[in-house]
């Protein structure tokens, strides 16, 4: 891939907003390899907003000045409809997500066979066809979708996502009072499905009457089916969403972090390492993750990093309280000299 960034004037499209994490890791890409780079890209939380935005910008853009294009986030909403004016450029995508196993597979927004599900595959392959390289964020995932859509293993190219430094790093906070003597246990997500949200929730239910535990699941359970999954104890607190700084707060006076993902039915769900494990890791927690493929290409089982099966709630409450109990076991040991 780099050969098609080095010291070459690089445009660098995204429909993704630009502080999404993902962008900033590539635009430092470009600044620290490129001759040169333009970035068109918008801020907006809208993604109509933003696509619009690219689209207008495209139609004045002479992309001709430039040797390569670099499309982020989501190149299947781009390159399709605008491959005949950036074709004679070499193409970089991201391929962060597949259209057609996001809404078909994962979500099942949409039929595998019905036609929106077969246009969905035909974008994904057309992109994956057209660009030179193809950035992936597993090496799970280059290999899916050399076997879904027929793309070349010698295109793919995996780029592992990291956590924001300057929010996410190794820090002490004050514990309020009503945690004292607790070991405590977080969850954040968006709760898509492949998280396995039911798994963490039963997990929490087996171990709510376990008063040494206090758990902060953050996140927005609004789901019916989630909603009454959710164990209510007075050692259980859910809060809907928070901004990254007051997560990096909640996350620093843990004990313990659940990564995921946990949902055993869903196979896009081992092909993917959830984000929130980078973060876990880079303020030096202690997490637990789901055990597949795309988890152990970068994580070994060590003091700060265990597995456990996924889709079994019982395995994920046995290893939190053998967490915990390998936590006792060290502060209570008598000190040797």
């Amino acid at each position: 891939m780099h050969e098609y960034i080095n010291n070459k004037k690089v445009l660098f499209l995204t429909t993704k907003n630009l502080d999404y994490i993902r962008n900033t890791q590539e635009i430092a890409l470009l600044k620290e390899n490129a001759l040169s780079y333009h970035v068109i890209g918008s801020y907006s939380s809208s993604y109509f907003v933003r696509l619009l935005f690219v689209y207008f910008q495209l139609l004045t853009t002479r992309v001709s000045q430039y040797d390569t294009v670099m499309v982020g986030f989501a190149p299947q909403l781009i390159l399709p409809f605008w491959y005949w004016k950036i074709k004679k450029a070499d193409i970089i995508i991201d391929f962060f997500i597949s259209l057609y196993d996001t809404l078909c597979c994962d979500r099942k927004k949409i039929r595998t066979n019905s036609m929106p599900g077969k246009i969905l595959h035909k974008l994904d392959a057309f992109t994956l066809q057209v660009a030179e390289a193809v950035i992936c964020d597993t090496k799970a995932h280059g290999q899916f979708f050399c076997e879904e859509f027929q793309a070349s293993p010698n295109k793919m190219v995996t780029i592992y996502l990291e956590a924001d430094a300057s929010i996410y790093f190794p820090r002490q906070v004050k514990r309020p009072d009503y945690l004292e003597n607790k070991y405590v246990v977080l969850y954040f997500g968006s709760v898509l499905p492949l998280q396995g949200i039911d798994v963490v929730l039963g997990a929490m239910e087996l171990l709510k009457d376990r008063k040494e535990f206090y758990f902060f699941f953050i996140g927005p359970i609004t789901d019916e089916k989630l909603t009454a999954l959710r164990p209510i104890a007075d050692n259980i607190t859910y809060i809907d969403w928070l901004s990254q700084e007051e997560l990096a707060d909640y996350i620093a006076l843990s004990d313990l972090c659940l990564a995921g993902h946990f949902n055993a039915s869903i196979k896009k769900a081992c092909r993917t390492i959830p984000g929130k494990a980078y973060i876990y890791s880079a303020m030096g927690k202690a997490m637990i993750l789901g055990d597949n493929a795309a988890n152990h290409e970068i994580f070994e089982e060590d003091d700060r990093v265990s597995f456990v099966e996924m889709g079994n709630e019982r395995a994920l409450a046995n290893e939190i309280m053998r967490r915990r109990d390998v936590v006792s076991a060290i502060r209570m040991s008598p000190l040797s000299w």
